[in-house]
Order: structure tokens, then C-alpha cells, then sequence
């Protein structure tokens, strides 16, 4: 996963370099005003590559209109030869808090995203007047029907839902105790439909102790929109969450200062490079999950991530 918050030029060169050292896909997350456009960095991504898959990790169905997300997508994968995917959730507090947007319905707005999505790619005219979205015959000539849509997000029903629904799931940066409760949801909703979704586990593997550094920040946002008893276990109280949500307004760095170790350490891989690999290898083997995907935590420092966790895959 890469972050466009540095110049799209330099997140472009991080691509080329996973793509050289074997990474299957680049996931590009849309973060609103706070990075660059999700859809603008996807495309120049895809003009410089040629094997890498691209998506959105990930695209709410709030701040973008769903039919035009898939538009976007559809075109995303005609110029890039077939290498697009969709990833859609909800959206965080990250995304939607400076816009001002609110997320009635999530569960709902979900699914009909979805369904629009699945119409427009198979190049079905579209009418629909459901509980969040109306569409009126519309339609897309360039689409192409089996492009994946993944989900991403942590509550139950979601999840449920998710696995019911959706081509893939990704699992992203869960409290690792938790991880089991939210595989056995999705393919608890998998089941329910007949589903066979594949499962992408992620969070960030850090190799060096003082990189503990670079996660504090992107945990501010994580633990506020953590499920109740995440933050129950961790003893993150409501006085805890509504100083984090305070101080992030003046920058993650300064929200990062009332994150203490004890609330990252449950969300990440961390040791030697063999104790990292030790470490994912079970959790793959306990788990069952298809795919991971790094988080990269620090954009300034993605190159000698990306080569030492590519070190770590090797040994799994």
C-alpha cells in the first residue's frame, strides 16, 4: 500500500521498484484532501508499469459518487491492460472528517456501491433507486465484468457482509487477537451465499525497533475507528478516543504523542527478519489467508521497506 502523500512522481518510482522485486499489487488508498488524487496517482502508476496490479486501498462510497468510482476504475483498467481493481469500504474519520461528510447507512451504501459497480462493468444499463443511490439509465461502453471489487474494514457486519459479496477481503491492520473472529465472519458470510472471496491479511512489518516510530501516527486514526472491544482490550477509554480525535486535528504527529507502545504492538509484525517471517508464517498457517500486503509506514523510507519485507516474504 502506497501512500500518495509524497509527489505522484516518487510514489510512480515506488511502484516500478515493487513491481522489480515482485510485489503482485499496489493498492493506492484515497485519503481525501490529505494526499494526492487517488485516480490521477492510479493512473500514473499504470503508464509506467506493465505486470503490477492497481487499485484503490481504498475508495468510499461517500466522498466519490460509486458510479463514477467505477468509471474511473473501467478506465483505469483499459489503460492499464487489464490490471485494475476496485477497493471499497466505508471510509474513516481521516477521509470524510475534513469534508464534512457523515456515513448514514454504511452497510447499505456498501452494497449498493457494490451492485452498481458489478452492473456497470458488465456494461448493463442501470436503473436503480435504492435507499442511498439513484441511477437513471446509466451506463459505461469500456468496462470489463470480471474486474475485482475487494472490500476493506473491521466491523462484524461488514465483514459478514463482505464475505457474502465481494471478489477479496482485506484484513487490514486488525488487532492481531481479533484476526480469527474477523476471518470466521467473513467466511461465515462467504458460506452464507456460497462465496469463495480471497482473504488478504495486512498490516506493517517492522524489522527495525526504532520504525515503531513511523507507525504512531497512522494508529491515531486506526484506534478511534476501532470496534468497542478492541479498545475494551487495550483499556482505550472514550475520554482516550475523544482526546486522540482532538489532537489529530493539529496533525497525527501531535495525536501520536498519546499513542503508547502497548497499542501499536498488537497491530504490527516486528522482530529480526526471521522472526518476522516465524511470525507470519503462523499466523498464514492458523489462518488460512490467500495474500498479505505491507503497509508502508513511512513513504520517505518505502524503498528499504518494501526490499527488507520482500526479504521476509522470501523466508515464509
Amino acid at each position: 500500500m502506497l501512500v500518495p502523500e509524497i509527489p505522484i512522481p516518487a510514489v510512480v518510482e515506488l511502484a516500478r521498484q515493487a513491481e522489480s522485486l515482485g510485489y503482485r499489487r499496489v493498492w493506492v488508498p484515497d485519503e481525501g484532501l490529505a494526499t494526492r488524487d487517488v485516480m490521477v496517482t492510479m493512473a500514473a502508476i499504470a503508464a509506467a508499469t506493465s505486470s503490477i496490479e492497481i487499485g484503490t486501498g481504498i475508495v468510499n462510497p461517500y466522498s466519490r459518487h460509486p458510479a463514477l468510482t467505477a468509471a474511473a476504475i473501467a478506465s483505469l483498467d483499459e489503460l492499464s491492460g487489464g490490471r485494475a481493481f476496485l477497493g471499497l469500504g466505508a471510509g474513516g474519520s481521516l477521509t470524510l472528517g475534513p469534508l464534512g461528510v457523515d456515513r448514514p447507512r454504511p452497510l447499505i451504501h456498501v452494497r449498493e456501491a457494490v451492485e452498481v459497480a458489478r452492473a456497470l462493468f458488465s456494461g448493463d444499463v442501470v436503473n436503480i433507486n435504492g435507499e442511498t443511490l439513484t441511477l437513471k439509465s446509466a451506463s459505461i461502453a469500456y468496462g470489463r465484468p470480471d474486474i475485482e471489487i475487494w472490500f476493506a474494514g473491521r466491523g462484524p457486519k461488514m465483514l459478514h457482509q463482505a464475505g457474502a459479496i465481494m471478489d477479496g477481503v482485506l484484513l487490514e491492520f486488525l488487532h492481531k487477537p481479533s484476526l480469527g473472529n474477523a476471518i470466521r465472519t467473513v467466511r461465515a458470510g462467504a458460506d452464507s451465499t456460497g462465496n469463495r472471496p480471497t482473504l488478504c491479511y495486512s498490516t506493517m512489518v517492522i524489522t527495525d525497533p526504532q520504525r515503531l516510530e513511523q507507525v504512531r501516527p497512522h494508529m491515531t486514526y486506526r484506534l478511534v475507528d476501532s470496534p468497542f472491544a478492541v479498545k475494551e482490550s487495550l483499556g482505550i477509554t472514550e475520554d482516550h478516543t475523544a482526546a486522540i480525535r482532538a489532537a489529530m486535528a493539529d496533525g497525527l504527529d501531535q495525536a501520536a504523542k498519546l499513542i503508547p507502545d502497548d497499542w501499536v504492538e498488537p497491530f504490527v509484525i516486528m522482530g529480526s527478519v526471521d522472526e518476522c517471517a516465524a511470525e507470519l508464517k503462523l499466523l498464514r498457517d492458523q489462518h488460512s489467508f490467500d495474500e498479505f500486503m505491507l503497509v508502508v509506514a513511512d513513504m520517505e523510507d518505502a524503498a528499504t521497506i518494501m526490499a527488507e519485507v520482500a526479504e521476509v516474504l522470501e523466508r515464509v
